[in-house]
C-alpha cells in the first residue's frame, strides 16, 4: 500500500482567524499532498502505509546523498503531520503540570522558553522548522533547515512550528515574528506536547 495524506485533526476553518482555511487548503491539500505523491513515486512498490514505515524510510535515507529526494519528501510528510497535531482551536497559552515544570526547569520560566522558541523560529534562515525536543533526557530548543527533522539527529520532537513561507504567507505576508507569536499565544496544543513528553519517558 502507498502512503496517503492524513486528514487534518480539525476542520479546515477551525484555526481561523489565526490561520485561515485558505492557508490550510494550500498547505495541507497541496504542499503536504505533493510530498506524499512524490515519495510514493520515488519508492514505487516499496512504499509503506504506516507511521512506522515512514519513520524507517526517514532513518534509512538520512545522511545518504543518493537518497536525498526520498529523505526530503518523507521527512516533510512526517514534519507536517506532526505540525498539524501541534495546533488546536483555542490553543496556546501556558502549559500545565509536568510539562510546565520541565519547561521551567530547562529554561527558567515559560516566558524565557517562549522567547527562545520564537527566536529559533524567526532566525531560521530561509525555509525550515523551530522545535522543542528531548535530547539525552533534557529539553532543548533547536531549528532545522528545509526538510530536516529531529529524529535524524537522535532527538525526540515535542513541538514544532513550520516556518516555510507557505505556512504563513497568505495570512501574515512577510511577518514571520507575528505568525510565531500567534502560534504560541493561540494555537499550540499543549496536550499533544505533554503526551509526546510522557511517551519520551
Amino acid at each position: 500500500m502507498a502512503f496517503e495524506l492524513p486528514s487534518l485533526p480539525y476542520a479546515q476553518d477551525a484555526l481561523a482567524p489565526h490561520i485561515s482555511a485558505e492557508t490550510l487548503d494550500f498547505h495541507h491539500g497541496k504542499h503536504h499532498n505533493t510530498y506524499i505523491v512524490n515519495l510514493n513515486n520515488l519508492l514505487g512498490d516499496a512504499a509503506g502505509s504506516s507511521d512506522a514505515d515512514l519513520e524507517k524510510v526517514i532513518m534509512d535515507s538520512a545522511g545518504d546523498a543518493s537518497k536525498a529526494g526520498v529523505f526530503n519528501n518523507a521527512a516533510q510528510i512526517w514534519n507536517h503531520t506532526f505540525y498539524w497535531n501541534c495546533m488546536k482551536p483555542n490553543g496556546g497559552g501556558k502549559p500545565t503540570g509536568d510539562l510546565a515544570a520541565k519547561i521551567d526547569a530547562a529554561f527558567g520560566s515559560y516566558d524565557k522558553f517562549k522567547e527562545e522558541f520564537k527566536n529559533a523560529c524567526v532566525t531560521q534562515f530561509g525555509s525550515g522548522w523551530g522545535w522543542l525536543v528531548v535530547e539525552n533526557g533534557a529539553l532543548k530548543i533547536t531549528k532545522t533547515p528545509n526538510a530536516d527533522t529531529p529524529m535524524a539527529h537522535g532527538q525526540t520532537a515535542l513541538l514544532t512550528c513550520d516556518v516555510w513561507e507557505h505556512a504563513y504567507y497568505i495570512d501574515f505576508r512577510n511577518r514571520r515574528p507575528d505568525y510565531v507569536e500567534t502560534f504560541l499565544n493561540h494555537l499550540v496544543n499543549w496536550d499533544f506536547v505533554a503526551k509526546n513528553l510522557a511517551d519520551a519517558g
